[in-house]
């Protein structure tokens, strides 16, 4: 088995910002992540960001920037990320503080997680709770 605290994630979403920089901004300065990695191109648009939050990363990109991945998410939606948090309460005031739209205050879920849902200066929603998904190798235990 891996020991993903460890590890680096086998699963990451990417990301991609009209304006990335403020994206990262946000995303560090509200949510509690940390960037990792920066790469811009010579006009400083992001052409990869990757930020972690515990075990976990999400990789941050510009739109516009001509490539394979920003022609292919051409008209695509926003996504919908889930983070583990260990204080849902206490990184609710973060994000809050820190000027986040909150779409859903904290909020005791039937099972058994406590929740709040935000909405990213991308359009992306982001919901931080306790709910921690066990993986595959629990499921294939069960």
């Amino acid at each position: 088995m891996t020991d993903m605290t460890t590890a680096s994630p086998t699963i990451s979403p990417a990301l991609l910002y009209e304006d990335a920089q403020a994206a990262i901004v946000q995303l560090t300065e509200a949510f509690g992540f940390t960037r990792t990695a920066l790469y811009e191109s010579e006009e400083g648009a992001v052409l990869h960001a990757e930020l972690v939050y515990g075990n976990g990363m999400v990789m941050v990109g510009s739109r516009g920037t001509g490539g394979v991945f920003d022609h292919a998410m051409a008209g695509a939606g926003p996504a919908a990320v889930y983070v583990v948090v260990e204080d849902t309460d206490a990184h609710h005031r973060r994000a809050r503080e820190n000027g986040a739209e909150i779409l859903m205050p904290p909020t005791d879920q039937e099972y058994g997680s406590r929740d709040y849902m935000a909405r990213d200066v991308g359009g992306n929603i982001w919901s931080f709770g306790t709910y921690a998904p066990q993986g595959p190798e629990a499921a294939a235990a069960g």
